[in-house]
């Protein structure tokens, strides 16, 4: 099914809403939380994954409870211009920082710099060689801007749905 063609109603918002906030709920759960029977709720979960809306699931994982084990690690907010901003030099670089781990997150954005990118890197040493690889050695790369996180006051993926009354 393609996107395009996928229509969501309000239990596939809700759905959407439940998933978001816990991915673990069984089935049985889920379907009690959206007042709909559990072979429905089955097909209909199925019915947003194959659509696409929902793109994949994961853990969240605490990085305060992980510091003993691994460190704090360091946050990095990275924005990015580049030299020449035609769709394929766009692209290009696109491709190459979304194949390396230690980019969480990419965007392109307008006006200012191109990309903004979230990093996370496990100590400095291990940054120097992110940007290294990633902008020290992109000839299209003409300026980078790195910002160090020094607290995480919010973290979320949600996407906020609809009031139920406008839905």
């Amino acid at each position: 099914m393609k996107m395009e063609q996928m229509v969501a109603d309000e239990i596939d918002l809700l759905l959407l809403d439940q998933l978001q906030q816990d991915a673990s709920l069984s089935n049985q759960e889920l379907a009690l939380r959206v007042n709909t029977s559990p072979p429905t709720c089955l097909r209909r979960v199925k019915r947003l994954r194959d659509a696409g809306l929902i793109e994949r699931q994961i853990a969240v994982l605490s990085t305060d409870k992980l510091a003993p084990l691994l460190g704090h690690g360091l946050n990095v907010i990275v924005e990015i211009t580049l030299d020449r901003q035609g769709a394929e030099a766009q692209e290009a670089f696109e491709q190459r920082v979304a194949l390396d781990d230690a980019v969480q997150q990419c965007y392109r954005v307008s006006p200012g710099p191109d990309f903004v990118l979230v990093v996370h890197s496990l100590n400095m040493p291990d940054y120097l060689a992110l940007a290294q690889r990633l902008f020290n050695s992109d000839a299209n790369v003409r300026n980078v801007k790195a910002f160090f996180s020094v607290k995480r006051s919010k973290f979320g993926a949600r996407v906020p749905m609809p009031p139920r009354s406008t839905r």
